[in-house]
């Protein structure tokens, strides 16, 4: 079940794509048209299992990441992809024009470590994945309880880097700051009130690029999940987080 939330009341759809996700269903989300104009097939990081993985790789077929928030993510110290960057620049000289390259659909990214849960073998099959995955997504889940050195500590012992699993880190403000997925999923688990920490994955198409947003839809109903478009989450947290 949804933990209570002590803001004002959560519009429905939102409330009811947080309790699919409890739940262990996948939810869709789409950003806009004017952003990456994609459809992220995402589940609840703590209800991974192989299966949802599988169905991740197959029926969407993008880039499988761990999403967690920037308050989790600033409690374990961890660093973003482009400051181990920025400070390997000296010893690397060809990593400053790389690290000066802009994003086409934004102006950051939310690229973190990629780690590999030390109970896995390569971190590649489904099991492995599911199982770094669900890792990831009971640390966020039972962050409040621990202290940062026991947060910290657990972390480490769990997982090494590098490795095949990447995180993603939410920007502080959240769709506030930016409304990539990333944003978009811890922002609707906050409202919902399940663990914050998701996994998505892109629906591509058959063409090549990707799935429409009517196909996505469709997929969508056909399987009898929720689709939410970002501009529904984006005006729920406004409204959510100024009460």
């Amino acid at each position: 079940m949804l933990r209570a939330v002590a803001r004002r009341p959560v519009p429905r759809e939102v409330l009811g794509a947080g309790q699919a996700l409890a739940d262990g269903e996948p939810v869709l989300i789409f950003d806009a048209a004017d952003r990456e104009g994609e459809t992220d097939l995402v589940i609840l990081s703590e209800r991974a299992t192989p299966e949802l993985v599988r169905l991740l790789r197959r029926d969407a077929g993008g880039w499988i990441c761990t999403a967690i928030s920037e308050e989790l993510r600033a409690r374990l110290g961890l660093p973003f992809y482009s400051e181990l960057l920025q400070e390997s620049e000296g010893e690397f000289p060809v990593l400053r024009p790389l690290r000066r390259e802009q994003l086409r659909y934004d102006a950051r990214s939310p690229f973190g470590l990629h780690v590999h849960h030390r109970a896995t073998y390569t971190g590649i099959p489904d099991n492995d994945r599911a199982t770094g995955i669900r890792a990831i997504g009971e640390l966020a889940r039972d962050a409040a309880q621990l202290t940062d050195e026991e947060l910290r500590n657990r972390f480490t012992t769990e997982f090494s880097a590098p490795g095949h699993l990447p995180i993603l880190y939410a920007a502080p403000g959240l769709v506030s700051e930016r409304k990539g997925h990333t944003e978009l999923t811890i922002a609707l688990a906050r409202m919902a009130g399940v663990s914050e920490s998701v996994t998505v994955c892109e629906m591509l198409g058959d063409s090549g690029g990707a799935r429409s947003p009517e196909a996505a839809r469709e997929y969508a109903e056909a399987h009898g999940w929720q689709f939410l478009e970002g501009r529904t989450i984006v005006k729920a947290w406004t409204a959510w987080s100024s009460a």
